[in-house]
């Protein structure tokens, strides 16, 4: 926890209200996600109980599993989601982007929200369960079954980059906008998380998530179920549709499970929609449309993959070389992620400056005519001092940007205890001895630099699939697909 992170939960456990951690909002929201609340059975780890899911909030579509610990009944869920989940996606490809010439894009991408971090592992685990099964051949599923599969490990692979708004929990995109009172644990509970941000009237953010923690009131977000509920409503009510004795009985005793599941699942399908509507008060941020751009790219690419047959196959596991790729991808798509957030926002960018890795400061004197003529070419090299109250730690040659001007790099020359001197390039115009007007800061300007940068960052190297070294394992063997595959556990 960072130290402003801290100081504003301090605030919120004196006020009894949740305080802001960002100016902006950091993560697209789109117009149509797909809210998805899915509920397992206890002591299974991934059999799936109900879910509750769609696009609207006022109507809501309810699954049900009648008899979890049956396969066929499993599967049949997992082929009414799938009815569900790939109409949304189709949906999202029915366009393409008119703003690009150079390459084909769709207008939208899906966005899946679920409830929690638990919500995200379900995601994962039925996706993983079902994206190998086939339509033919033993265990027979139906065709939508292993291509909803794919979908879900699409989207739970995407969770994983910094930045994607394709599949979101709930809790971390509210945790990382405002700060409670609250533990990180308590915080994890979706109903006492809006209790400190959007208390009822008449209640602070304590008194509401007192209540808010009552499972009569608020029951658990799932995917788990609350013990009480299990024991003294659930198993009652699959243990009477087992029992029913014919086709009326057994069509009664569904219902009221159906009844007895929508009544745990609608107060989390409320608070899901009452979380977008706060989150979409916020502004975006200046980076979040072109985040969600990429998504667009990726989703568009694996769209067309799949309709054509090319898409890459999803292993169970990566390979030594491709997990050392995706490692590499991910840590410098969060130093860009983290580099974005900071320049969109000045709470975040303090955070830096309270680690010396960034400075306020005002500009004391200014060489905006300064030409380097070391180089091959004389070229336009203007210096700034910045006399900053800020600690700074950084060294002579770090890179700079500014969020004023952010095609503009800045290098440190030199730094002293309350003066630092800055090398700009580049975002001056083209004339090699006079700068753009306004391009160079002047004297007497507030500016602020970080050591964050939105700059390309050249990939790792590493050896090809065929030359792994022995020390990870060798090459690894070629999978193909076999009957063995229906056979997978629901873990």
């Amino acid at each position: 926890m960072s130290i402003l992170t801290a100081l504003a939960r301090a605030e919120a456990a004196e006020s009894g209200r949740a305080q802001p951690l960002t100016t902006v909002r950091h993560t697209h929201v789109a117009d149509r996600p797909l809210v998805l609340v899915p509920l397992t059975l206890a002591g299974e780890a991934a059999a799936p109980l109900a879910a509750m899911a769609g696009t609207d909030p006022a109507a809501p579509r309810l699954l049900v599993v009648a008899n979890p610990r049956d396969r066929t009944q499993r599967f049949e869920f997992v082929a009414q989601l799938a009815r569900v989940v790939l109409s949304y996606v189709d949906s999202c490809a029915r366009s393409v982007d008119p703003g690009q010439t150079t390459k084909v894009r769709y207008a939208e991408a899906p966005q899946v929200l679920v409830p929690n971090r638990g919500g995200v592992e379900f995601v994962r685990l039925l996706g993983r369960s079902t994206r190998f099964r086939r339509p033919f051949g033993p265990y027979p599923v139906h065709r939508t079954v292993p291509l909803l599969g794919q979908w879900l490990t699409f989207l739970r692979e995407r969770a994983d980059h910094p930045g994607s708004a394709t599949l979101l929990a709930m809790t971390e995109v509210l945790g990382a906008h405002w700060a409670t009172g609250q533990s990180g644990l308590e915080d994890a509970n979706l109903a006492a998380l809006l209790a400190w941000i959007d208390p009822p009237d008449g209640l602070d953010g304590p008194a509401a998530a007192a209540l808010a923690e009552d499972p009569l009131r608020s029951p658990p977000a799932g995917p788990s179920t609350d013990p009480t509920f299990d024991n003294e409503i659930l198993a009652p009510a699959l243990a009477t549709v087992s029992r029913a004795g014919d086709e009326h009985a057994r069509d009664r005793a569904v219902a009221a499970l159906e009844a007895a599941l929508s009544e745990q699942l609608q107060p989390t399908w409320d608070l899901m929609w009452q979380a977008v509507r706060l989150l979409r008060r916020r502004p975006a941020g200046a980076s979040v449309e072109a985040r969600w751009g990429v998504d667009r790219d990726v989703f568009t690419m694996y769209h067309m993959s799949l309709a054509e047959g090319t898409a890459l196959p999803q292993p169970r596991r990566d390979s030594a070389v491709a997990a050392a790729g995706r490692l590499d991808r991910l840590e410098r798509e969060q130093a860009r992620y983290d580099a974005q957030r900071a320049l969109d926002d000045p709470l975040v960018m303090a955070e830096f400056r309270l680690s010396g890795e960034a400075f306020t400061g005002t500009v004391v004197a200014a060489s905006p005519n300064r030409v380097d003529t070391s180089g091959k070419k004389a070229a336009l090299r203007p210096h700034i001092t910045v006399q900053t109250d800020d600690p700074v730690r950084l060294e002579p040659g770090a890179q700079l940007v500014s969020p004023a001007r952010l095609a503009q790099q800045a290098v440190v020359v030199s730094v002293s205890s309350v003066d630092v001197v800055l090398e700009l390039s580049k975002g001056m115009g083209r004339s090699v001895k006079n700068p753009a007007p306004g391009s160079v800061p002047a004297v007497g300007e507030r500016v602020t630099y970080g050591p964050v940068t939105d700059a390309y960052q050249p990939p790792g190297r590493f050896p090809s699939r065929e030359d792994t070294p022995w020390t990870h394992g060798g090459p690894p063997p070629e999978v193909q697909p076999s009957d063995l595959d229906a056979q997978e556990d629901w873990s």
